[in-house]
Formats: C-alpha cells, sequence, structure tokens
C-alpha cells in the first residue's frame, strides 16, 4: 500500500475514533488502574532512511537490532543492527521473503529471533520464527501453524527453557500459544494454546483511544529471564517470572504498569542490557516529514504501582478452545486500518463495536467517508 493510502486510512481511522469518543459508555470510559506517567528520556535518533516502520527492537552489548513490519520494498526487509547512536553498521538478508515481521527476541546464547506472526487479515496459514545464530549471516525459517484457525500477533517472549511464546493481539482476552516441540527447519511445528491474557485497563492518551490500550504490540524478556513485559500502543505491563515459567507469570501474575503516553504508532519494546529499564520506539511511518524514530528510556515499574489483579486465566478444556472473553467485544486492530485505504479496517470496527445502535454506526461510516475524500 502506498503512504498516500495509508494517510487517507488514518485519518479515515481518527474520524471514526472521534465519533466514537463522545458516546457514553464507549471511549469515555474510565479504566482503573491507569499508570502514572513518567517523561522518557531520549537515547538516540535513527536516521536511515530504511527504518520507518519498525516493528521490533533489541538491545544488545553494542547497540540495538532492528525489524520493520511487512515492507514492500525489498530494502528494508533486513534485519538492521544499530551502534549505541542508533546509527546502522550492518544489515542481515532473509534467504526468501519475509511476510510480517512485528518483534524480535535475544536468546541466553545471543541468538536473535525474528518473529513473522503478523497477520492483519487473519487468512496465514502458517506463521514463522526466523533465528539468527551469533556469527551466522542469513537467519534459519521454522514455521508454525495455530491449532484454532489464524492470529494477528505481534508479541514474542522467550521462556526460562528458551521455548517462544507467541501473543495475540485482539481486544478482550490475548491468547498465549507455544509450540509443542522442538523447532525444526523446513518443517512446521504445530502451536498450542497455553493460555490466555486480559490486561488491566488505563486511561493513557495514545492516538488510538479505548482500542490502543486494549492490543498487545509488542513484548520482551528481561536479560535475567526473571521478568517480562508486554505493551500496547498506551503502556507497559511488566510481569514476574518464576522458575523460567512465562505462560504462568502471565496466566497468574498481576503486572506492575508504565504509561508509554502518545508515542506515535508504539510497537517496540525491549529492555536495557543492564535490565534497569525499559526501551521503546515507534514506527514512523505516515508522520509529519521530518519525523525520526527515537529510542526511548523509561524507568522499570515499581512495585508501587501494581494495579488490582489482571483478571486473566489459564484456558480451560482443549488447548484449541479459543479464549472465552467475558461478553467484552472484541477491538478492532487499528494497524489494520493504518496500513490498507479499503473497508476492511472498517468492517474490523464495526465488529468491535457490537452494542453501539445502527444510528451511530451509520455517523461513523460517513465520517470516515468524508475523511476518505477530504485526503484524496
Amino acid at each position: 500500500m502506498t503512504r498516500r493510502a495509508g494517510t487517507r486510512a488514518r485519518a479515515g481511522w481518527s474520524a471514526l475514533l472521534a465519533v466514537l469518543t463522545v458516546v457514553p459508555g464507549v471511549a469515555s470510559v474510565a479504566f482503573p488502574g491507569t499508570a502514572r506517567a513518567a517523561a522518557p528520556t531520549t537515547v538516540c535518533q535513527i536516521r536511515d532512511e530504511r527504518l520507518t516502520e519498525i516493528s521490533g527492537m533489541v538491545a544488545t552489548d553494542s547497540g540495538f537490532v532492528l525489524v520493520n513490519d511487512g515492507s514492500d520494498e525489498a530494502s528494508r526487509r533486513r534485519i538492521f543492527f544499530l551502534d549505541a547512536r542508533c546509527a546502522v553498521v550492518r544489515t542481515a538478508a532473509f534467504p526468501s521473503r519475509p511476510r510480517d515481521t512485528e518483534d524480535l527476541a535475544v536468546g541466553a546464547d545471543g541468538t536473535i529471533w525474528v518473529a513473522d506472526i503478523g497477520d492483519n487479515d487473519r487468512t496465514r496459514s502458517t506463521v514463522a520464527l526466523w533465528k539468527l545464530a551469533p556469527g551466522a549471516r542469513r537467519p534459519v525459517l521454522h514455521r508454525l501453524t495455530y491449532p484454532d484457525g489464524p492470529h494477528d500477533a505481534e508479541a514474542l517472549l522467550l521462556g526460562g527453557d528458551g521455548r517462544p511464546v507467541v501473543v495475540t493481539k485482539q481486544g478482550g482476552e490475548a491468547g498465549l500459544y507455544v509450540p509443542t516441540g522442538p523447532l525444526r527447519a523446513g518443517a512446521t511445528v504445530p502451536l498450542t494454546r497455553a493460555g490466555q491474557l486480559r490486561l488491566p485497563g488505563t486511561t493513557t492518551a495514545n492516538p488510538y483511544s479505548f482500542f490502543g490500550r486494549r492490543l498487545v504490540t509488542g513484548g520482551a524478556t528481561a536479560p535475567d529471564g526473571r521478568r517480562v513485559v508486554l505493551r500496547t500502543y498506551a503502556d507497559a505491563f511488566e510481569f514476574d517470572v518464576t522458575d523460567g515459567d512465562v505462560v504462568a507469570a502471565l496466566t497468574g501474575g498481576a503486572p506492575r504498569v508504565v504509561a508509554l503516553p502518545n508515542e506515535p504508532q508504539g510497537e517496540s519494546i525491549t529492555y536495557s542490557r543492564d535490565g534497569r529499564s525499559l526501551l521503546t520506539v515507534s514506527e514512523t511511518a505516515g508522520q509529519p516529514p521530518g519525523t525520526r524514530p527515537t529510542v526511548l528510556r523509561y524507568a522499570r515499574p515499581q512495585p508501587s504501582a501494581t494495579p488490582s489483579p489482571a483478571g486473566s486465566s489459564p484456558s480451560a478444556g482443549s488447548p484449541s478452545a479459543p479464549a472465552v472473553s467475558g461478553g467484552s467485544p472484541s477491538a478492532p486492530n487499528p494497524t489494520t486500518a493504518d496500513r490498507r485505504a479499503g473497508g476492511g479496517g472498517v468492517r474490523s470496527l464495526l465488529l468491535g463495536v457490537g452494542g453501539i445502535g445502527v444510528g451511530l454506526l451509520m455517523i461513523a461510516l460517513v465520517a470516515v467517508g468524508r475523511a476518505r475524500r477530504t485526503g484524496r
């Protein structure tokens, strides 16, 4: 999709949010557990023009590793290695075209994991993890398949045993999926649904209003493996991990919250190498000319910031059974609206606001249409 089309879609999404935020009981609802915003510090700005759709980041001893999400330009479909000043020092190419790379993780041995797990339209028969071993020139592909149909996902965590945990991007309760066995290059390994997660609500300001506070857009495991963090477009949620069991931490723990207010499109988060702070960076595609991706440093949350329990629970019954959202409607995926100019984003939104009357939906659709016509 062209940037112009993306700008029109973003305008339509903003117009629709503007309509919804005046509806009592919808966007105006205040949630408990709001995080106290602490001003971040700037680490560095990224000036390489290939890095405008950053979807994953990890910190290394010498700097950072970054990936873009799915891109039509071959020069952007690479693994980028940056120094501590955010200058690109080298890249690694993929041996075949990735579909939608959405997150990164780094193993205890220095292996870089690239999560090729994005699926805005939920049409992929398989997703993938690429593993770039220390010293290797190109990553190795490992395919995975869900037990219960396609999912869009943007977060990857690593357990104490090195087993990956994929966290889906959906409103209500996000699914937690793990491989049923060791990954094998050239083979497809089934995933199993290991649990589900409901994050506590906040009121943190972000470009996508209440939807942006409910969708998991990235994750990271602390260098010592004793904590993991998940982020939305608005906040970061840190969980304590016992004995390397990430799934148990997410399904049974109460997170500490750090507000990440008004990041342009925050999809990346990682720990600093010493584990003492959180680092984020946003996409800048579609932002005003001259906007540079900026790595920000936030202080780690302290125990006093712990909100009420998140209400998460392990999935019941068969691992392939979908999570029950307890009557909470699924929120739309705002990145779908960002990346497509067609009606897909609007259709997704209609599914997410099921309790709103037909009249309101018509008003919202008119607002979207006008915004798109204005953008032409």
